[in-house]
Parts: structure tokens; C-alpha cells; sequence
């Protein structure tokens, strides 16, 4: 015999029906943002690194950025490879940091050209106060200031001297508008009342060559490229921005000793894009420390005469705070300077 089954599903209000529909959507939402989100899934990092050197290869931001990168990437357990973005005195590649994921995978490392930056650069693409995530200070030393070997003077009483005299026929390269080393050539011809031509370049790598070269008479390098350069003999060294001399060409005297005060110090940081998760801050922080206790990498820098700061304040906080008072310093000396921002190109 033949059964039918008549049995009808449940019928369902119309109100249930909507909370069903709202419970399935809310499920939807919550899975899609699970997938959005891998590094909190995953963990910080679930990938490859970029380090943004925002100069040439061979400067002392690609040197220094790379003796970190290397230890970090141990330590981190994923690669941490360096990126040079040169151009517009690092602005450019503050600004490809900058516009990055807030996810810890792009950082980068700059020095006072940073904080100097809004004063010099009129059309920057991102706010410099507010766009970065300071993640620890790394190292600190003073410029060198060098000429060609076949430059006429000997000391550096004499350079002074020469550069006051010789006026805009003293050609000086630097790194680009508002690098260290453009920096400087502001600083000195204050100094010694005269402004030298300045010959631009994508970095002091490259303005090294040329200067070793003897196709520009001189250059205010940081000791990180400098110095090893002095030692090779294939530049000379006049002085440094520093009030004491460096160990590493103790023969070389500070601009003060010269009767030409330049203080000027410089310092490296490290740094994310604003916003970026906490885990991610401080995997980066704490493995940035982990490199700069490392008897390698003092060694290193104690062989350019660059030293790096101590433990206290490499910090994150303590990086914000120094960040915030030189971008402030550096706003009211190029002020007084007289230099107006302009494009940056």
C-alpha cells in the first residue's frame, strides 16, 4: 500500500524569520572580518619586512638601516629587507611609509630630515607631527665636514676661511634639499657668512663618489660615511659638529677648536606608520632593542664614530618626545635662517 506523506515543514512568523536573517548576517560580517584581519589571527609578523631607506644606496642611513635590519630579522623570525625610496631630501620615502597598512610590514628609518622637513617643504603629502608611529631611537654622532684632497686648504681654520672667501665658487654637494647634509651647508655659511653653490644628489653615497672623485670641492657627511673614507685617505677631513672630537680621527678638531662653532648631531630612528596595531609596536620596538645591545653592531658603530643611545631612551615614548622638540627646534633655526619652504621636487 501506498502512503503519502502529507506533512508540512513548521510554518516560521515573519518575525522569527528576521531574527534568523539579522543572526546569519551578523555571522557574515564577523567571518569577513576575521579575513580581513590576518594579523590578529596569525600573529605580527606573518611576513616579510620592509625596511624604507629614504636615501641613495651606500649613505649612513642604508649603512646603519641595513646592520638592523639584519640583526632585527633574527630576531623578528621573519626577513626584514631594505627598500632605498631616494628623493626630495627623504621626503619621498617618508611619504611611501606614511601611506602604508598600519600592520608593522613597512617601517622606516630617518634622521633629523624628518623633523626638519616641514619647514624646508611646502607641499608635503603627509602631516610629519602626526603620521608616524616612533618605535625607538637607534643612533647618534656629529657631521664631518671634508673636501677633496687637492682642495687648497689644510686645516681647518684655513677651510673656514677659504669658504668665506670663495663665496658661491666653493661648490658643496649634499643629499638633497633638507638632508643632514644640506643642513649643514645652512649651518656653516651662517657661520661663516658666505653661501657656497650647492650641488644636489639623491644621496651622500653618490655625492661621496664625486667627492672622492674631486668633482665637488666639499662635504658635510655624517661620521657613519666619513669616517672610513677619511681613514682610506681618500678624502680629508677639516672637522667636526660635535663639542669633543671623535676617537676614531682624534687628530681631526671639533668646529668650535676651529673658531667656527657648527653644533649640529645627528640621530636615526625607527619608525611605523601612525596607527599601527600595538602587537606590531612592540615586536618592532623590543627587537630594535635586542639590535642595539648587540657588541657587533656597537662595534661597528664605535669604527665610524656613531654611538647609539642609551637603553632608556630608545624607547618608544622617549622617541616621541625627541621627535615632537626637534621638529619644533629645527622649525624656529631654519626660521631664522631665513629659508622659506618650497616644493619639494
Amino acid at each position: 500500500m501506498t502512503t503519502t506523506d502529507n506533512t508540512q515543514p513548521p510554518r516560521i512568523s515573519a518575525s522569527r524569520r528576521a531574527g534568523l536573517a539579522f543572526v546569519a548576517s551578523a555571522l557574515a560580517v564577523g567571518f569577513a572580518g576575521l579575513a580581513a584581519t590576518p594579523v590578529l589571527a596569525q600573529g605580527f609578523p606573518n611576513r616579510q619586512i620592509t625596511l624604507v631607506v629614504p636615501f641613495a644606496a651606500g649613505g649612513p642611513s642604508d649603512v646603519i638601516g641595513r646592520l638592523v635590519a639584519e640583526h632585527m630579522s633574527r630576531t623578528l623570525g621573519q626577513q626584514v629587507i631594505v627598500e632605498n625610496v631616494a628623493g626630495a631630501g627623504g621626503t619621498t620615502g617618508a611619504a611611501r611609509v606614511a601611506s602604508a597598512p598600519a600592520d608593522g610590514h613597512t617601517v622606516l628609518i630617518h634622521h633629523l630630515a624628518l623633523k626638519a622637513a616641514p619647514a624646508l617643504y611646502n607641499n608635503l603629502r603627509y602631516d610629519t607631527a602626526t603620521a608616524f608611529e616612533p618605535l625607538g631611537m637607534i643612533n647618534t654622532g656629529p657631521m664631518v665636514i671634508t673636501g677633496k684632497l687637492d682642495l687648497a686648504p689644510k686645516t681647518a681654520a684655513e677651510f673656514f676661511a677659504h669658504a668665506k672667501a670663495q663665496g658661491d665658487k666653493l661648490t658643496m654637494a649634499h643629499a638633497g634639499v633638507g638632508s643632514n647634509s644640506h643642513l649643514c651647508i645652512i649651518l656653516m655659511g651662517q657661520a661663516v657668512g658666505s653661501k657656497p653653490t650647492q650641488v644636489a644628489y639623491r644621496g651622500t653615497g653618490p655625492a661621496m663618489n664625486d667627492l672622492v672623485g674631486g668633482q665637488v670641492d666639499a662635504l658635510c657627511d655624517q661620521s657613519t660615511t666619513a669616517v672610513p673614507q677619511v681613514q682610506g685617505g681618500k678624502i680629508r677631513a677639516y672637522a667636526v659638529t660635535s663639542t669633543e672630537r671623535l676617537d676614531v680621527i682624534k687628530d681631526v678638531p671639533t668646529t668650535r677648536e676651529a673658531g667656527t662653532p657648527i653644533d649640529m648631531t645627528i640621530w636615526h630612528g625607527l619608525y611605523a606608520p601612525k596607527g599601527t596595531l600595538a602587537e606590531a609596536v612592540t615586536r618592532l620596538s623590543t627587537a630594535l632593542q635586542a639590535a642595539m645591545k648587540d657588541d657587533g653592531i656597537n662595534a661597528r658603530f664605535a669604527s665610524f664614530g656613531t654611538t647609539a643611545f642609551p637603553e632608556a631612551q630608545r624607547t618608544p615614548a622617549a622617541h616621541k618626545a625627541a621627535f615632537d622638540a626637534e621638529i619644533a627646534k629645527w622649525a624656529k633655526a631654519l626660521k631664522e635662517a631665513g629659508v622659506n619652504p618650497a616644493a619639494a621636487n
